[in-house]
């Protein structure tokens, strides 16, 4: 889901050796000064944890304890780095978390963790002043400035998944999105990433209306397309909660099955895991976050604390854990701007990342594709950047 949140190979020799099973680390060595204060490396870094709790909403007072079960985790597992951590509740309210952004700094924190939403983000940002922020968001329209954001964008993703559709011969690709603000933004991110390809071109680009009618009108014009631009595969940006059980019924019947194209998703189709029984996705493309990674963070939440973590609980643990890498080499410039974006980059429990200048997150997705209803990874996740397509 696109996250306007509100109420989701071998590894080389130049990455630095794991902290831990799962925990993440810095890549790579030399920093350079950028913006962001400067830390005392003999003294506990103070990191301010901006967390959606507080407004007595019972999702967000949920989200907001499993992002600071995931933080403290992290800290637990980081070795010879000590992180002062003080959590803040912005009551997912964008004015609170300006308050206590600028709160945080006046207590002397170096750098922030959170918040969750967009607009959140962006006045944290603002308050912060020369703090770095490192959200909790993927929209990128907040990112920028000292501002990253540390959600899997749909840029990201549809760049991965251009690329591989390309290298499989599958690279004349038909975009289809749902008309409404965030499908709009997947399809624009789907349109540069396949301009960005080599051996990728536009078969076409159609939307439809965000409604069970709007669909049903929009198929025949869909599968005519498809077949008249001779387009290998379909890119969708709908996700499994809106239009895609409509698209995976009504294109097979409308003479465009996955035997007739490759089907693509921008959005992941194993949740819930009732869509990978629609016969439409059988054999279609999505990109995800590297399973076996996932997983051992799973089971070491569960082990910790006896629940699961949320579906972005892991961006927390992430954060801490990059800070506590950077931290470690012992420099006073360890959370500057060109520390963080610097370009090896890091290995989390989501996989290898890194933050760009833009204030993106760039993340290694593996692909999946559901064969016989089940998910198999058919393309691994890479695990450094210097892997193929970086």
């Amino acid at each position: 889901m696109f996250a306007f949140l509100r109420g989701a190979r071998k590894l080389p020799g130049a990455i630095i050796a794991v902290l831990s099973l799962a925990v993440l680390t810095a890549c790579g060595g030399g920093l350079t000064v950028g913006g962001g204060p400067r830390i005392d490396t003999s003294r506990p870094v103070q990191v301010a944890l901006l967390v959606p709790g507080g407004s007595g909403n019972a999702a967000d007072d949920a989200l907001a304890g499993s992002l600071e079960k995931a933080a403290r985790l992290a800290m637990g597992e980081l070795q010879g780095v000590t992180i002062d951590l003080r959590v803040y509740n912005t009551a997912g309210n964008a004015t609170q978390a300006g308050a206590v952004a600028r709160q945080a700094v006046n207590e002397g924190a170096k750098v922030i963790l959170g918040p969750v939403y967009a607009a959140n983000a962006a006045a944290a940002g603002v308050a912060a002043g020369g703090v770095n922020v490192l959200a909790f968001s993927n929209n990128p329209e907040v990112a920028g400035g000292n501002v990253f954001v540390l959600g899997n964008t749909f840029q990201n993703t549809a760049n991965r998944l251009v690329r591989y559709a390309a290298a499989a011969g599958k690279g004349n690709i038909l975009i289809v999105n749902g008309n409404n603000a965030a499908e709009t933004i997947g399809a624009q991110s789907i349109a540069r990433a396949i301009a960005a390809t080599p051996g990728a071109q536009q078969a076409g680009a159609l939307s439809f209306e965000v409604s069970q009618n709007g669909v049903i009108n929009a198929v025949r014009d869909i599968s005519a397309t498809a077949k008249s631009s001779n387009a290998d595969a379909i890119f969708l940006t709908s996700g499994t909660d809106g239009a895609i059980p409509f698209l995976a019924q009504l294109l097979p019947e409308n003479g465009l099955g996955p035997s007739d194209i490759q089907y693509i998703g921008l959005q992941r189709w194993d949740i819930p895991a009732s869509a990978r029984t629609l016969p439409g996705l059988q054999n279609g493309w999505f990109a995800l976050p590297d399973p076996a990674l996932q997983a051992q963070f799973q089971a070491r939440y569960a082990a910790a604390y006896g629940s699961q973590p949320h579906a972005i609980a892991g961006l927390a643990y992430d954060g801490i854990a990059a800070i506590g890498a950077l931290v470690k080499a012992g420099k006073s410039d360890a959370l500057t701007a060109a520390a963080l974006t610097q370009s090896q980059g890091f290995v989390g429990v989501n996989g290898v990342f890194r933050l760009r200048g833009n204030g993106t997150a760039e993340r290694g997705l593996a692909i999946a594709q559901i064969q016989n209803r089940e998910i198999v990874v058919i393309d691994p996740a890479p695990r450094s950047f210097a892997g193929a397509g970086y």
